[in-house]
C-alpha cells in the first residue's frame, strides 16, 4: 500500500526511518525477547531507553544541567492547570498573551487558581496575527508570563521571544518543538505535546528550570506536581513507555539529519515553497501577515467555500490528506512538520497549480 502525504496538524507524520526501526524491533527489542509495549518501566532495558531519550533531547536542544526534562502523560492541555498550580505561588498573579484558542484555554484554567490577566490578544481578528508585547506591558509582580509560541490552528508563530525582565517566561511550544534551535535559557519552562514533531500522541515533554520546582500549591494533585516527577526521573507512575521509545527514535533521526540547524533549513525550504506559490497564485492565498507566519502550520483559502471543499475532496483522492482547515477558521491548512518530506510539499504545489488551471 502506498503511503499518503499526511498534512494533519496532529497526530502528524513520523520519520519513515523511525517507523521502520520500530517495525523491526516491535516483537524483540534489542534481544530482550519482548516488545517495548510489554516491558516493565522499572526494567533495566526500559531504563536505558528513557535515559537515552533524555540524553538525546539534552544534546539536540542544548539543555543546561540546571533544567529537568520530564516525560509525562496528560497532553499539553493538562499543563494548563499544572502550570498555575506549580508556579503561581508567590504573588498569585500571572500574565498571559492570548494568541489562539490554546492560549485562551490555558488562561481560563489559570483564572481558577489565581489572578491571571491577558496582557495582549489577537482575538479581535480571529487570532490571525501576533499581538506585540513589550516589557512595559508586564506586571513586574507576576509570577510568570505565559504564551503559545506557534499557533497550530491559525498558522502564526511568535517572531521573537518576549522580553520579560525578571519575570519567568513559560511557553507552550507543542507545534514547533524541535523544528528549529531554541535557546532554552530564555525560559523558565517550555513544554509540548509529542504528536507534532516528537512522537505519537500520549507523551508530553516538560523542560523546567530547577529553581522553579518545589513550591506547588497545597491543592496540587500529586500527578500534577512537577517536583514529584523530577525527583522520580519521570517514573513516579507508569509512563507512556512506547511513546518515549518512539521519541528516542525520532531524536536519533534528528541527530542523523544534522541536528536542529539542518531541520530548520529544511523546514524553511518547505514553507517557502508554499508561501511563494500563494504570492503568485490567483486562486490560493495565505491569510497570515508575512512577519507572523508559521513554518509548521500553513493555512490558505480560495475565498470560495464550495471551491475549498472541492479542493480538499480532490486532494484527498490524490493522496494529500488532512488539508481541511480547522472548523473555527475554515479554508485549508497544510501542516508541514519535520517528517513531511520536501517532495510531499513539491507535489502538493504541483497539484494546486493543476487544480487552479482546471477551475479558473
Amino acid at each position: 500500500m502506498a503511503r499518503v502525504y499526511n498534512f494533519s496538524a496532529g497526530p502528524s507524520m513520523l520519520p519513515l526511518e523511525a517507523l521502520k526501526k520500530a517495525q523491526a524491533e516491535l516483537l524483540d527489542y534489542e534481544g530482550s525477547g519482548q516488545s517495548v509495549m510489554e516491558m516493565s518501566h522499572r526494567s533495566k532495558v526500559f531504563d536505558g531507553i528513557i535515559k537515552d531519550a533524555e540524553k538525546l533531547m539534552r544534546e539536540i536542544m542544548n539543555i543546561p544541567d540546571n533544567y529537568k526534562v520530564l516525560f509525562l502523560q496528560g497532553g499539553a492541555s493538562s499543563q494548563f492547570a499544572a502550570i498555575p498550580m506549580n508556579f503561581m505561588n508567590k504573588n498569585n498573579k500571572a500574565d498571559y498573551i492570548e494568541t489562539g484558542v490554546w492560549a485562551k484555554k490555558a488562561f481560563q484554567e489559570a483564572k481558577r487558581y489565581g489572578n491571571a490577566r491577558v496582557i495582549a490578544s489577537s482575538a479581535d481578528k480571529t487570532y490571525s496575527y501576533i499581538p506585540k508585547v513589550t516589557k512595559e506591558d508586564i506586571d513586574p509582580e507576576a509570577d510568570y508570563v505565559y504564551y503559545c509560541m506557534n499557533n497550530t490552528i491559525y498558522g502564526t508563530k511568535y517572531p521573537y521571544i518576549p522580553e520579560t525582565g525578571d519575570v519567568p517566561l513559560i511557553a507552550d511550544i507543542s507545534s514547533c518543538f524541535l523544528s528549529e534551535p531554541l535557546d532554552v535559557t530564555k525560559f523558565a519552562v517550555v513544554y509540548g505535546g509529542a504528536q507534532k514533531n516528537i512522537a505519537p500522541a500520549g507523551l508530553t515533554v516538560v523542560i523546567v528550570r530547577e529553581d522553579m520546582l518545589g513550591n506547588a500549591m497545597d491543592i496540587t494533585p500529586t500527578m500534577f506536581n512537577y517536583k514529584i516527577h523530577a525527583d522520580n526521573d519521570s517514573l513516579y507512575n507508569t509512563p507512556p513507555c512506547f511513546t518515549i521509545y518512539m521519541c528516542k527514535l525520532v531524536l536519533e533521526w534528528i541527530k542523523d539529519m544534522g541536528g536542529l540547524e539542518a531541520i530548520k533549513e529544511n523546514n524553511i525550504k518547505k514553507a517557502k515553497l508554499l508561501y511563494d506559490f500563494f504570492e503568485e497564485s490567483k486562486m490560493f492565498k495565505s491569510v497570515i501577515p508575512a512577519e507572523d507566519r508559521s513554518l509548521m502550520n500553513i493555512p490558505f483559502v480560495t475565498g470560495n467555500e464550495e471551491l475549498d471543499a472541492k479542493f480538499v475532496k480532490e486532494a484527498t483522492a490524490a493522496g494529500f490528506i488532512n488539508l481541511k482547515g480547522h472548523r473555527t477558521t475554515g479554508g485549508m491548512r497544510a501542516s508541514v512538520y519535520n517528517a513531511m518530506p520536501i517532495e510531499g510539499v513539491e507535489k502538493l504545489v504541483e497539484f494546486m497549480k493543476k487544480f487552479e488551471a482546471e477551475n479558473a
